[in-house]
């Protein structure tokens, strides 16, 4: 069985499109072809579900129109409209490292140099030139950090942790 900590939201099935079994799928992360994956993993009532791609084509920027295997008519793939869609973490951390978005961090522990917990990702503002994580510290507040290569030490997928090594104060803002 999949679990949710192994996946991250890529979008989201918006409407059924015609009627052979093709759907919207509005994506905030392109990872899905930036990688060799032959399926789509897709929560549906609760339970995360792959779904093999019979093809794909993009419709703009945001939005791809794919066909599932075995779902051949808008009947069938409207149960899937108003679902998530995820890709694996572990999926993600093969891609070359210039290929992984910046939302497959959300969910990562960010520690400092000495290992300190400072906080857990839990969305990237990426609407301005400096992106910036969202992280919400032990203690419940919310703090941003600037999304710079500079500041990351260290990676570890397997954990699920960041090690950053952030200016002095930058915290404290």
């Amino acid at each position: 069985m999949i679990k949710d900590e192994d996946v991250y939201k890529i979008g989201y099935i918006s409407k059924t499109h015609g009627l052979h079994g093709e759907v919207d799928f509005h994506f905030t992360d392109d990872i899905f072809d930036a990688t060799e994956s032959e399926y789509l993993l897709i929560r549906v009532d609760g339970i995360i579900v792959p779904f093999y791609i019979e093809s794909c084509r993009f419709r703009s920027d945001t939005v791809a129109i794919v066909k599932f295997e075995d779902l051949d008519t808008a009947e069938q793939s409207q149960r899937l409209v108003g679902c998530d869609v995820c890709f694996e973490r572990s999926k993600a951390a093969e891609a070359d490292q210039e290929e992984v978005s910046i939302t497959y961090f959300i969910g990562f522990t960010v520690t400092d140099t000495d290992g300190a917990e400072i906080g857990v990702i839990t969305d990237v503002d990426t609407q301005t030139e400096n992106w910036l994580f969202s992280v919400e510290t032990p203690d419940g507040r919310t703090i941003y950090i600037p999304v710079h290569e500079e500041f990351i030490q260290d990676i570890d997928h397997e954990h699920k942790r960041l090690q950053m090594d952030l200016p002095d104060g930058l915290l404290d803002l």
